[in-house]
């Protein structure tokens, strides 16, 4: 039998290694940032052009390199940063590894100058897929230029698949950012397409992040540090206040290297636990200081994954950092016990069932005569317990009692329950069927916004007909035929076979899907103009994920022009949708979209549509209904194409057949 197994051409070897280590422009952009950095720079220049894929230019004014350096530079697992096994061990440098200009220069038309410091000349190399068409020397200043022209020139399938220039864009934007917030004592200005997106001066680390995040942060950082002998911890983490709808402001660096972690994610919302609202995530910027030895970095291509030592340590130690920084700069929740506050007036909602002055629905302590009763009582109780301590001092005054989680519960339950009390409720009247509510009410403002959107149901056609697989409605009115709501989650429906729960906000997430798929269809959905236009600053990804998508938008009913860096004027919203926070509303898509897309590669204007139905859909996870709106929710869920799951895959209701039903009662 032949030999068939040979060793592969140098050329073809680093092809194949540029496939690790350049996946797109951004990888490109990393890679050059990295030795800059390392080259000892303090100005650092990048220039891209056509997103990357025409021109990557990387200028820095570090040491530079001789004429041998420079051609020894693009050999494969060349590097000035390991000599013997111990120094795996011991490394905190960025790049060490020796691959990148090689891998690189395999792929593209690459243009290098350098020059020492003591020199008088430099050097220009020109290399083209590995090959080196040119070397000379010429006249440049200090430092090092690496000019990356046509990415993958010589692959076109891998060019191909790169994405379009907004997405590409906000990779190059990501790489550029983890480089400029870990090194803020050095100076960098991106330009693109000449014109210029950042010029960072050299200074601290909080001047950094609110040069490159915005100057929305100037009042929102609060600095951690805790320095132990194991683990040091120090930057700076965000008020809950400023938690945004979008993940992308979380930065971890572990000696200076950006890393990716869910692990120490988890540490820090650990920490903020019960301090951010549903669905937000907080800023941060964290710098974690260790031994090397403690640590593997060269565990993937990229290094932005690594393994502790002991990371179990590591958790609880920045979990405490990040929980102490809160506690320094007063952000944990507090009560102010000097106000007439009593929790006594709570303790009636916690009584049993089975006391006899309970009554069926509300009990007797919240109504407004018992209500003002239990006030009047707390506030002179506080009033007397005062006087008697008016003679002491502050300091011997005894503190009130904390109140405890159970207390703090009972208040937010009591304060919830007086938002759904009817007024028959309160005078005392036996409950009435609800009215059909057409302007909104406190209790479902934006299910009243959805359902004035709503066609006008046509009797004439049952909505069954669209979808024959579905049980039939019961058509008639008597009181065992009404759509029931239980808990302001579910719809309880009667069918012709059983009983059918349906659920409310994955219900309404597939009729909006369905209606901005039409939109999209049609290039136009229905639009509210806002009285007055409002701006929006997004930090750079999330604009550029906005201008991404800027099409999509304007076909769903979305008005908003650009107002300057990183800013749009909102001038009209969807019709179907509230007008609240265009801001909120604006990054939770923008979130969605990233997140909520599906393991399969779908269509954009699919995926923007998919991202705002269940944004939409979410905003009125509890809303209490009436009869109308229940009825219209069920009708137009009957009608959809596909009524039974959402678009991503979700059920919207299950069917519990008359026999299922019935083997609940039967004897086992």
């Amino acid at each position: 039998m032949a030999d068939i197994i040979q060793l592969l051409p140098e050329y073809l070897a680093n092809q194949i290694a540029a496939g690790e280590v350049v996946q797109r422009p951004a990888s490109v952009v990393k890679e050059l940032l990295e030795n800059a950095v390392d080259a000892g720079a303090t100005q650092v220049q990048l220039i891209i052009k056509d997103a990357g894929k025409q021109l990557v230019q990387v200028v820095d004014n570090g040491l530079g390199m001789s004429p041998t350096d420079a051609r020894m530079s693009l050999e494969r697992h060349a590097t000035s940063k390991i000599r013997s096994t111990e120094d795996l061990f011991k490394i905190r440098t960025l790049g060490f590894r020796g691959e990148a200009l090689a891998s690189i220069a395999a792929v593209s038309q690459l243009e290098l100058r350098t020059k020492p410091r003591q020199q008088e000349t430099g050097t220009l190399l020109l290399v083209e897929g590995s090959s080196i068409s040119s070397q000379q020397p010429v006249a440049c200043p200090d430092g090092t230029s690496i000019s990356v022209k046509n990415l993958f020139f010589n692959v076109p399938a891998r060019r191909n698949f790169l994405k379009s220039n907004a997405v590409e864009m906000r990779h190059i934007l990501d790489e550029f950012q983890h480089v400029a917030l870990a090194n803020p004592q050095i100076g960098f200005s991106l330009h693109q397409n000449e014109l210029e997106v950042f010029n960072l001066p050299a200074g601290k680390l909080s001047q950094r992040i609110v040069a490159l995040l915005g100057n929305g942060y100037k009042e929102q950082l609060a600095q951690v540090e805790e320095v132990t002998p194991f683990l040091a911890v120090r930057g700076y983490i965000g008020k809950p206040a400023s938690a945004k709808k979008s993940r992308g402001d979380q930065f971890f660096f572990v000696n200076n290297r950006f890393i990716r972690s869910a692990y120490l994610n988890h540490a820090v919302l650990a920490a903020y636990e019960g301090l951010l609202p549903r669905d937000t995530h907080p800023f941060y910027v964290l710098f974690l200081e260790l031994d090397p030895k403690a640590i593997d970095i060269n565990v993937h291509p990229t290094k932005t994954e690594i393994k502790f030592e002991d990371e179990k340590t590591v958790y609880a130690i920045v979990r405490s950092a990040v929980k102490q920084s809160l506690g320094i700069h007063n952000m944990a929740p507090s009560l102010d016990f000097e106000g007439d506050v009593n929790f006594a007036p709570i303790q009636p909602l916690r009584m049993s069932p089975a006391t006899p002055s309970t009554p069926n629905r509300f009990d007797d302590a919240r109504r407004p005569d018992a209500l003002a009763a239990a006030a009047s009582d707390a506030a002179s109780q506080v009033r007397q317990s005062t006087s008697k301590t008016d003679k002491t001092t502050d300091y011997e005054r005894p503190l009130p009692p904390r109140p405890t989680e159970q207390a703090k519960r009972d208040l937010e339950d009591f304060y919830k329950s007086l938002g759904q009390l009817s007024a028959a409720d309160l005078e005392g009247e036996a409950p009435v069927a609800p009215k059909p509510r057409t302007g909104g009410s406190a209790a479902s403002p934006d299910m009243a916004n959805f359902l004035a959107a709503m066609p006008p149901k046509a009797p004439a056609q049952p909505p069954v007909e669209a979808n024959p697989e579905l049980p039939l409605r019961e058509t008639a009115n008597g009181p065992g035929n009404r759509v029931l709501q239980v808990h302001q989650q579910y719809l309880l429906v009667p069918v012709k076979s059983g009983v059918m729960l349906i659920d409310q906000v994955a219900a309404r997430e597939r009729i909006l899907f369905e209606q901005y798929a039409q939109a999209l269809e049609r290039e136009g959905g229905a639009s509210q103009t806002l009285l007055f236009p409002r701006t929006v600053t997004f930090s750079p990804q999330d604009f550029a994920v906005l201008r991404e998508v800027t099409d999509a938008l304007h076909a769903l009913g979305f008005r908003f022009t650009e107002f300057g860096k990183f800013t749009v004027a909102v001038e009209g919203i969807p019709a179907d949708v509230p007008a609240r926070d265009e801001q909120a509303l604006l990054e939770g898509l923008i979130e969605q979209f990233r997140t909520h897309a599906g393991p399969v590669k779908l269509d954009r204007r699919e995926q923007v549509a998919r991202a705002l139905a269940r944004r939409v859909a979410s905003s009125a996870a509890t809303a209490r209904l009436s009869d109308l709106e229940m009825n219209a929710l069920a009708d137009r869920l009957f009608a959809c194409q596909v009524p039974g799951y959402t678009p991503d895959g979700r059920r919207t209701l299950v069917l519990l057949e008359l026999n299922q039903i019935q083997d609940f009662f039967r004897k086992p």
